[in-house]
């Protein structure tokens, strides 16, 4: 049996574009994963499909497992030949009780690798703009359990020292105890006008940062309601969060996003909304799905002399027609003779992933603009209409009124969705979600149709729906609701832009 090996990996502050490359690796060939609680789950679909997955941090204040049982897991897994990664929040090393993990494993005679991750005492200061070392203001800083009652008879913590410290002091987990804990540093000798600042959920789009003095941190962090998990900095490079905050600047800050469209197209979208500050749900109402089966898009394939023109009506339809003219072994050559008209921009992009440019394009991805500009250029020969299997009839309508050749095949299928992560739906329900974006009226009707009749009361009205076009706002229209925003143009940097025009 081949020797499994344990990766102690730290999964950073909040936010999963802060795990290390080395971490991210090591997920992908992940055979377990076992994560605590404050481990942002986006982070667990880096890990393959097949792979366990554990929880084991604390959930209500209540640990689901203790730290000697999480030992035994680790090399249970491990000597059974598996890859094993243990993902903790911030860095292994840094109050994680990787130290103790790591002990156990070499006791037991399992191999394991430390993943370093960026901890969040350094992360959550920096996402409220406090730099924890300044040249002029802090050379030096502490990192401390906030977790010990400083007013117990004896503490493992010599606050004294801790008063004198010449630089910037952090605690974790340490809000609890927030009171007694400046009370303690002013006790023993630091003023009471000393910057403090209490950071919650650090680098995370729930990020909530409050600043004082060690006199009236406590009495600000209780009036706001701030609690758990969250650090507290003291010193005078508290000072500069004024000057230098940024994360909670950005401007979709404190936006919770939903997006509808299918999974593999989400990326970019959630990219860019996540990097505008919001916090981005997947909501997926349809799925793409081959046809079922290819006899008719084989034969076009083999018969493609016989087209003056190849029409696509989405991206899709270009990357189902495209890999499947690929995996008979033909490339893109075969498509030399024939001239491709793309209904919109970002048809016509990917096309041009597939080095193809289309000869027509209309400016608006309408299939109404489409038979249009088709008309314009007034073709000649058949055409091959590449399409999903539910589409709107307007473009072959509109084709055969032009008096337009041509073959209707079905390349991909859109299949409604029917079971979605019940937590979005509960945050749907609840009011908690700030806008939903839909890409097509298919995507409408099927959100409409399934989501439960609970979860629909804040549609249009506390949760903002996002239209991509006038068509789909059409289908919105005349299922009852109201569109808060449509995109200029269709596409998904269009719809996004529409939503900062409303913020």
């Amino acid at each position: 049996m081949q020797a499994g090996i344990v990766y102690l990996v730290g999964a950073g502050p909040g936010d999963p574009q802060l795990i290390t490359l080395r971490g991210a690796e090591c997920l992908r060939r992940a055979d377990v994963v076992v994560y605590d609680a404050l481990v942002n789950p986006r982070l667990l679909e880096l890990a393959p499909p097949q792979a366990e997955r554990v929880p084991v941090g604390k959930r209500h204040g209540q640990r689901l497992m203790t730290q000697e049982a999480i030992n035994e897991l680790l090399i249970e897994r491990a000597r059974a030949g598996k890859c094993v990664v243990r993902l903790k929040g911030g860095d292994p090393f840094v109050f994680g009780r990787g130290g103790e993990e790591a002990a156990a494993l070499r006791a037991s005679g399992v191999q394991f690798e430390i993943v370093p991750g960026v901890t969040a005492g350094v992360a959550a200061p920096a996402c409220a703009g406090i730099p924890v070392t300044h040249r002029e203001l802090a050379s030096a800083v502490a990192f401390i359990t906030g977790h010990e009652d400083p007013c117990k008879a004896t503490s493992t913590i010599d606050w004294s020292a801790l008063a004198r410290f010449p630089g910037t002091l952090v605690f974790y987990m340490g809000v609890s105890r927030l009171a007694d804990l400046a009370e303690a540093l002013v006790q023993h000798g630091l003023a009471a006008d000393t910057p403090a600042a209490v950071i919650r959920w650090g680098a995370t789009p729930a990020q909530e940062s409050v600043t004082g003095t060690l006199g009236d941190i406590s009495g600000r962090v209780q009036e706001a309601g701030i609690c758990a998990p969250a650090v507290v900095v003291v010193g005078r490079v508290v000072s500069l969060a004024e000057q230098l905050r940024w994360y909670e600047e950005r401007p979709l800050f404190g936006q919770c996003i939903v997006i509808t469209r299918p999974a593999h197209q989400v990326s970019p979208m959630a990219e860019r909304l996540t990097d505008l500050g919001a916090e981005v749900l997947e909501l997926p109402a349809l799925r793409i799905e081959p046809p079922e089966n290819w006899e008719a898009v084989d034969r076009a394939i083999a018969e493609l002399d016989r087209y003056a023109w190849v029409v696509f009506t989405s991206a899709n339809g270009v990357s189902h027609f495209l890999d499947r003219l690929l995996s008979l072994g033909r490339d893109v050559r075969v498509l030399v003779r024939v001239r491709i008209a793309a209904i919109g921009a970002a048809t016509a992009r990917e096309l041009e992933r597939y080095h193809l440019r289309a000869d027509l394009t209309p400016d608006e991805a309408r299939s109404e603009s489409l038979v249009e500009a088709l008309r314009s250029a007034r073709p000649a020969g058949r055409f091959l209409l590449l399409r999903a299997d539910r589409g709107r009839e307007e473009l072959p309508a509109g084709l055969r009124a032009a008096g337009m050749v041509f073959d209707e095949v079905t390349v991909y299928r859109n299949i409604e969705e029917t079971q979605w992560d019940p937590a979005v739906v509960d945050r749907i329900a609840q009011g908690q979600v700030d806008w939903i974006t839909l890409t097509s009226s298919g995507v409408v009707r099927s959100l409409v149709a399934h989501l439960p009749e609970h979860s629909r009361t804040h549609l249009g009205v506390r949760t903002k729906l996002a239209s991509i076009s006038p068509i789909t706002t059409q289908t919105v229209r005349e299922l009852g609701l109201e569109v808060a925003v449509e995109a200029a143009t269709a596409s998904m940097d269009a719809l996004v832009d529409a939503m900062l025009e409303r913020t």
